[in-house]
Order: C-alpha cells, then structure tokens, then sequence
C-alpha cells in the first residue's frame, strides 16, 4: 500500500508463460507498494496458471475458457482488480518489476504513467520502424508527443481504467485505445522511460508484425475517427477539394471548359468536411454523456 494509503493492484495477462510467470511474480512479491497480483491466464494449454498458483506469493489467477486475446485479459483484470490503482504489465519478463516503483512515484499528478521503452532494448529493426511509425501518427491524432504507443506497461488510476474498459479491444492494441483514450478526455499522461529486459528462452512474442501491425493502423484509425473525427476527415476533404478544384481551373485555363469530374470531386472533397463537422459534434456529446 502506498504511503496515501492507495490500494496498487498489479493486472497480468498470460498466455503460454509457464517458464517465466514465477520469476515475474516473485520480483513483484518482493515489492512493498504492491498489495494484490491478479494473473489472468487467457486459456493458455500449457501450466501457465498453474506455477502462478505455485509461486511464492499470494496470487489470484483468473483463468479464460480458451484463447479470447491480450486486451481481453486485460478486460477481466481491470474488473476483478480491487486497487484504487492498477498496473498492467507483461508476463514474459520484459517489464522488471524494479521499474514499479518509479512508475508510481508519479501517478499521484497524473492519471496514467506509462513506462516507455527505450529504443535500444525494443525488439527488431522491423519492431522499432513501425514503432516509430505508429508513435508519429498518435502524436498527430492527440496533438502530444507518444513516444511509446504500444506499450504495455502502464500505472493507471482505477475509476479512470475501468469507465475506459469497454473500449479495449481484445488484441494486443488495447495500449493504442488506453492512450487515445486518456488524452482525448483531457486526463494528464506520463511517459517514464525504462530499459525493457529480453525475453526469457522459451518465450516468444505473441505478435505478428505484418498482421498485428496493419490491425494496429486500422485501431488508431478508428480511434481517431471516434474520438477526433477532424482529424481524419479534415486532411482528406483538403486534399480532394484542392485536387478537384484545381482541375476544374486547369480545365478552364487550358480547354475553355467545365469539367464535371474535377467539380464531383470538389463537391465530394466538401461533403466529407460537412461529415466530419457532424461527427466531430457527436464526438463531443459521446465525450460528456461518458463523464457523466
């Protein structure tokens, strides 16, 4: 329990962890602040909730039926969590429950502190583009510097997680959601930067970069187009208003005529302005009726 006298719940997802859960909870243990573990083991066919019951430490393992995804265990944790705070972490050893505490140290002045992985210790080549890629374009949506959107690792305030939870898709993009989230609805967010340890020998990464990440793009595509519409529909109806408008005057320049694609795609580029001044207006409504 920390000093203020804040509840910590720890939420863990896991999937076919059993080489690497123990060690994991057992570094957690070890910490004072850290007053209930929660492991959910989403339908893993190995002993993953098993040596989570076996590890020296007082432990709640919640287990899925079958493989429902990350972000849905994550889902079940936040729910079954009791702590005014709750962090998110991996179980694959790559966030070091020595970096808890800093995390914590900050979350008093702010809503969710999220541990940003230097860009060193990020996995591949590949990883680290794509990283970069979709990092750029949340800073473009929010309108704040993310220097690590896909990071799992994250201190959060509980009412906060839980009025967001519903939101969470069930893959591995529930990161991109929470922090879309989070700035959308004005809540201060953190950025605390960590070296993320290697994976254990026997662990692999659940990811699949072309097939998570392209699902990654459609997510904060999504989310964006939810949460700040103007910033979707706006650069489209810009680039097809000027590119119709523009022929439509070629066209009068050079041939002496109307062209009827060149104003279509000027009434087209106009249209999708309108659209996304309406949707940013029921953006807002949604926003409200939320914090109500």
């Amino acid at each position: 329990m920390l000093a203020d006298g804040k509840k910590v719940s720890v939420v863990i997802p896991a999937y076919r962890e059993a080489d690497s859960i123990q060690t994991v909870l057992v570094k957690l243990r070890e910490l004072d602040v850290v007053d209930e573990i929660i492991v959910v083991d989403d339908g893993s066919d190995d002993a993953t909730a098993e040596m989570a019951r076996q590890a020296p430490a007082d432990v709640r393992v919640l287990q899925h039926p079958y493989n429902i995804g990350n972000g849905a265990a994550i889902k079940t944790g936040i729910r079954a969590a009791t702590g005014d705070i709750i962090i998110l972490m991996d179980s694959d050893g790559q966030h070091p429950p020595s970096e808890v505490p800093g995390l914590l140290e900050h979350i008093g002045r702010y809503d969710m502190v999220v541990g940003a992985r230097e860009m060193s210790s990020q996995a591949t080549a590949m990883r680290r583009v794509a990283n970069m890629i979709f990092n750029t374009y949340a800073s473009y949506i929010v309108g704040k510097p993310v220097p690590d959107l896909t990071s799992g690792f994250r201190v959060l305030k509980a009412p906060i997680a839980r009025n967001f939870v519903y939101l969470l898709p069930n893959g591995f993009s529930y990161p991109t959601t929470l922090t879309i989230a989070f700035f959308r609805a004005g809540y201060a967010v953190k950025y605390h930067t960590f070296r993320a340890e290697k994976r254990t020998e026997t662990s692999e990464s659940k990811v699949r970069p072309l097939r998570d990440g392209m699902r990654f793009l459609l997510t904060l595509t999504r989310l964006a187009v939810l949460f700040v519409p103007l910033k979707i529909f706006l650069p489209v109806s810009i680039l097809m208003t000027t590119t119709g408008f523009g022929y439509v005057v070629s066209q009068l320049v050079l041939d002496r005529r109307f062209s009827g694609f060149g104003g279509l795609v000027t009434t087209i580029g106009i249209f999708i302005f309108m659209l996304g001044l309406i949707s940013e207006q029921i953006a807002l409504l949604r926003l409200v009726n939320s914090e109500r």
